[in-house]
């Protein structure tokens, strides 16, 4: 840590001299994280709804429709997706946005996981 001009002169309105202290200043050191793009560390992350016995099939595409803004054609193929197929990956992202659309999904008592993309 060095200090700049630490008592610093300066003149009042009448010619006195004013001592003032003078902030210290740090030199900006950039962290390890922020030398490094984030795309090196960045990974994608699957939505994943999976196939239960106890929602209706009209309330699971209201679901989608709600938490995802999907159109409701959109959502009913997700929907017949996940009834056919067992599972269906609704959105693919970044980590943060997708625990968020799990804990969404699963407040609505959907069956959700999230997957990592290989």
């Amino acid at each position: 840590m060095t200090f700049t001009n630490l008592k610093a002169r300066v003149r009042d309105g009448a010619g006195r001299p004013i001592v003032a202290a003078t902030t210290p200043t740090v030199p900006k050191t950039r962290s390890r994280e922020e030398s490094q793009p984030k795309t090196q560390h960045a990974r994608a992350w699957n939505v994943v709804v999976h196939n239960d016995a106890v929602n209706l099939m009209s309330y699971v595409t209201y679901v989608f429709q709600r938490v995802f803004g999907y159109a409701r054609d959109k959502a009913e193929r997700h929907m017949m997706e996940v009834h056919e197929k067992g599972r269906s990956i609704l959105w693919t992202g970044d980590l943060e946005p997708a625990e968020s659309y799990v804990k969404k999904l699963q407040a609505a008592l959907l069956l959700t996981t999230l997957e990592r993309v290989e």
